[in-house]
């Protein structure tokens, strides 16, 4: 090799870059960073915490709107208000991706987390069902987080650890999307549930939705306070800017040296990318991910609408703290799982195999949730907490082996912005499904058939959506990538 090839061989620290001084710090320390992805944890669960922690409360909250004439007309109105998360988010997450790409990490993760901090607070003081509309989208649209916080779990670390990094982040937010309904669940009407301790005329008395809020918020709190710790892993170099790809395309390089902001190299290799777009085991796990997710979405509107409506429309006339304790239950069995279990799972199958069991196994458990009207009692929680458990790590479980296939599918230097790609598609499909159950429930239980009559007819839809998603695991429509097993 010539002295000329070398010199360009070199790779180059800039002495002022943020990104540059991350890079060092991972050269010197091999080991697995533990108070980063410590931060990353808590940063995500703050994140997904609000996401779904209104389902529990929600069929109660827009009945105490009175925007609902009819009782059966609640889950209509109320699946408005669970999409309009998703919705904001839909509209602005390429421009929090680009920020991220531009600006910094950080900037993007602290706004999300502020934006947590105000509006999820601001939604459970809501006395108009058009200012719960409101600071729900508001929520969505400063919710830049997951996108980049994907691409700085994978920049934080050496390469070894890229893989437990990515998992951290789908465990953290798969565990928030359970433990947030749950705090909904426990601490929404408070005054009615814990009389002794909350009276009507205080505070949580008049806005019997704020105390779940306010709690959320409050973790939110401790969450912005840690991103001060979250180092910033962009690169910046003056003139010459340099994405995360170009750096980790220098890994190969046998030597660096450190200069300063203000010198400039003419040797970095340029970084070939091939459209992402022209990129098919990417796309058709994007589109099978969206698939699911949207089934998810819709089965979480529907689990505490159905669980909470009454008897004689097939529901179970649960309080919103009944299900609040179910999902409570659900979401320690899902750390549980996720911590002790999958990782073996995962060793065992590989991501497409594991991921087509949970699709196939999740039908026969969407199906018995038709007959469980004809339970009560201790019996009734016990079957109901169970297929609960069941659903979500079915449902954990091909959620987690598609972001896998993701992120197989791209080399490192595109990570990033195949997965901006995938928050953008997935949060639209997100932003429908909300609508859909609602709606589809708020039909289903004015519907008087004798095919699937009620709510028999809602389950069976979204068994429809899981076989679905499940034929769509195949060739030739799921090209794998050459990392998946």
């Amino acid at each position: 090799m010539s002295a000329e090839t070398q010199s360009l061989l070199k790779r180059v620290y800039y002495e002022n870059c943020p990104g540059c001084k991350q890079d060092l710090r991972n050269e010197a320390h091999p080991g697995i960073p533990y108070k980063e992805f410590v931060y990353i944890w808590i940063v995500t669960l703050c994140s997904a915490l609000p996401i779904c922690s209104l389902y529990p409360f929600l069929y109660f909250m827009v009945r105490d709107l009175q925007i609902a004439k009819r009782a059966e007309d609640i889950g209509f109105y109320a699946g408005f208000v669970g999409a309009a998360f998703m919705f904001g988010r839909t509209l602005t997450s390429v421009f929090w991706g680009v920020v991220a790409d531009r600006y910094g990490r950080k900037p993007v993760i602290i706004t999300s987390i502020l934006a947590v901090i105000i509006f999820n607070a601001l939604f459970g003081l809501s006395r108009t069902f058009w200012m719960a509309i409101t600071t729900r989208v508001l929520l969505g649209l400063f919710s830049g987080l997951l996108g980049p916080i994907k691409a700085y779990a994978s920049e934080v670390c050496r390469k070894e650890h890229q893989a437990l990094g990515l998992s951290l982040v789908s465990t953290s937010r798969g565990i928030g999307l359970i433990v947030g309904p749950a705090i909904g669940g426990l601490l929404a009407q408070p005054a009615e549930k814990y009389p002794n301790i909350f009276s009507e005329e205080s505070l949580f008395g008049r806005f019997p939705y704020f105390l779940p809020c306010l709690c959320i918020s409050v973790i939110a709190v401790l969450a912005f306070v840690a991103c001060f710790w979250l180092p910033e892993t962009l690169h910046f170099h003056g003139e010459l800017k340099l994405d995360d790809g170009a750096v980790d395309n220098l890994e190969s390089f046998e030597n660096f040296s450190v200069i300063g902001n203000s010198g400039k190299t003419d040797g970095w290799p340029s970084v070939s990318k091939k459209s992402l777009l022209k990129n098919w085991p990417l796309i058709s796990a994007i589109i099978v991910y969206c698939i699911f997710s949207f089934n998810d979405t819709a089965y979480s509107e529907i689990f505490s609408l159905w669980a909470e409506s009454s008897v004689k429309y097939g529901g179970l006339s649960f309080s919103s703290q009944d299900v609040g304790a179910v999902l409570a239950i659900t979401g320690f069995g899902l750390l549980v799982f996720q911590l002790f279990v999958y990782p073996y799972l995962d060793k065992a199958l590989g991501p497409v195999t594991s991921s087509r069991t949970a699709a196939i196994m999740s039908i026969p458990v969407l199906a018995c949730y038709s007959f469980m009207s004809n339970f009560s009692g201790f019996v009734l929680m016990l079957i109901l907490t169970c297929a609960s458990l069941m659903k979500n790590i079915l449902s954990i479980t091909i959620i987690t082996g598609l972001n896998i296939l993701q992120n197989n599918a791209v080399a490192q230097n595109q990570r990033a912005l195949a997965n901006g790609i995938a928050v953008t598609a997935m949060s639209i499909f997100k932003a429908v499904a909300p609508a859909v159950g609602g709606t589809m429930l708020s039909w289903a239980q004015k519907r008087k058939a004798s095919f699937l009559p009620g709510v028999k007819m809602v389950f069976f839809l979204l068994n429809v959506g899981c076989l679905l998603g499940f034929l769509l695991t195949f060739k030739p429509f799921l090209a794998l990538p050459r990392k998946a097993t």
